[in-house]
């Protein structure tokens, strides 16, 4: 059985880091697997990927850093996931995962023109959702956690969208057969959605955000957390 990679693009904030761990425990604990079969590399502090054959599929994580930064790590990242498109490993993009996703394809990546969103989200899948074969297992409408001030601004050729809501016009994107991107943190449970907006209170309030409403609309989000179990079972089902 092949690794599942985590391509790691970054690190949480210290105060969801220090209740909970890091992005790569998130994602494997919504897995539901054990850690053995992943291999994490961590792209952000200048750690190589490997070859194509050795690893079943790719989780892409969110980051701290900006697509539009074209950071060396960033840049050297884009051009390995086109050519693992090429090969058709099966491939999430979360956050930063996502918006990498749409600028190695050749979309747009750039700061949303309403600022920050954050906390817990309502989410809407399209028509298009329902033949799709990883996002037509979720519900139609729910809720996902939050935490960006990029987005995908523009979809590369052949991307189709499968999920919005009032904010965020591109927060599922299918960009090719075995790849999708989704702008919301499904691996975020309450406590760390919770731990983020703590960390940025200062900054969500000089931007005019309120802090207590979005304290008080965070919930655990099951639908959006089962994506993860979803994207699991479909790799290892193809790793045969």
């Amino acid at each position: 059985m092949k690794p599942i990679l985590v391509i790691k693009t970054g690190h949480a904030v210290q105060k969801a880091f220090e209740q909970a761990g890091d992005f790569e425990r998130w994602i494997i604990k919504s897995m539901q697997a054990d850690a053995v079969e992943f291999s994490v590399v961590s792209v952000y502090q200048g750690e190589k990927l490997p070859a194509y054959d050795d690893i079943a599929g790719v989780v892409i994580t969110g980051s701290p850093a900006m697509v539009t930064d074209r950071l060396d790590w960033s840049e050297y990242t884009a051009d390995w996931l086109r050519h693992a498109m090429v090969a058709r490993l099966p491939m999430l993009g979360i956050c930063y995962g996502h918006q990498l996703l749409a600028h190695a394809f050749g979309g747009k990546v750039d700061y949303h023109p309403q600022g920050r969103e954050i906390g817990t989200v309502a989410v809407d899948l399209l028509e298009e959702a329902r033949q799709d074969p990883l996002f037509s297992r979720l519900d139609r409408h729910f809720s996902a956690n939050v935490s960006h001030m990029q987005s995908v601004s523009q979809l590369p050729a052949g991307a189709n969208v499968l999920g919005r809501n009032d904010f965020e016009a591109y927060h599922v994107v299918r960009f090719a057969e075995n790849v999708w991107g989704c702008q919301f943190h499904p691996e975020f449970n309450a406590l760390v959605m919770r731990a983020y907006v703590e960390e940025r209170q200062d900054a969500l309030r000089e931007e005019g955000l309120d802090v207590q409403k979005i304290l008080a609309g965070i919930q655990e989000t099951p639908v959006a957390s089962r994506l993860m179990l979803e994207f699991y079972r479909m790799i290892r089902a193809q790793d045969v």
